[in-house]
């Protein structure tokens, strides 16, 4: 079913439909200004007295997060990729600062918030046990992120996988990953052998599991 992105919500009208979009679907010019007005409202929640620079349409950065451009170059080149597959069809992306929690080595903060929800980002290039591990991993960055603030809960993780790895293999393996996972929120992936974006809820996917043969790409 063909939806349009972006959508109030989490860009869901219905959690039992996967959301299908191509390259010209857009979101429309009110939504874009909500999603807005609520990305900004949760990154300045998370992050206050941060200052929010506009780097180009629909994307805005971080000002602490800004010296990573030059410092990190092949970095910052894929993550402005990756999130331009999704503004590019019109939404809202505030990446955040870069944040070490608990004193751990690694980056444990999520990169963005989108349309007003907070999201972590990943690109996915081997096997399906790839896949589990690299959705676990942005999952626990997106809920380490919102640990301190019992009243925000959603969190999601785009992925953008380069392999040939089908709709309906990708959907069955995310579902057992979410298994005893309660927060709410959003899988997004982009399969860049075909060209399509797909957004599933976490509720949606968690209901196909512990059935015989999960449902097809639609």
């Amino acid at each position: 079913m063909l939806l349009p992105w972006g959508m109030a919500e989490g860009y869901f009208s219905h959690p039992q439909l996967a959301v299908i979009m191509s390259s010209v679907d857009r979101t429309s010019p009110e939504q874009q200004r909500l999603n807005t007005e609520k990305s900004l409202a949760l990154a300045s929640a998370l992050f206050p007295g941060e200052e929010w620079v506009f780097k180009e349409p629909n994307i805005w950065v971080a000002r602490s997060r800004l010296p990573e451009e030059y410092r990190e170059k092949d970095k910052w080149g894929r993550e402005m990729s990756q999130v331009r597959i999704l503004t590019n069809r019109g939404s809202i992306a505030y990446f955040l600062p870069e944040l070490n929690k608990g004193g751990e080595a690694e980056k444990l903060c999520a990169d963005l918030v989108l349309d007003g929800i907070v999201m972590e980002m990943k690109t996915v290039t081997g096997t399906r046990a790839t896949l589990g591990t690299e959705f676990r991993f942005a999952y626990r960055q997106g809920a380490v992120l919102l640990s301190g603030y019992p009243g925000i809960e959603a969190h999601s993780v785009f992925i953008r996988l380069k392999s040939d790895l089908s709709v309906g293999s990708v959907k069955a393996k995310i579902a057992g990953e979410l298994k005893n996972r309660t927060d709410p929120g959003n899988f997004v992936c982009y399969f860049e052998n075909i060209g399509q974006l797909y957004v599933w809820s976490y509720e949606e996917l968690k209901a196909i599991i512990g059935t015989k043969k999960s449902p097809g790409p639609d």
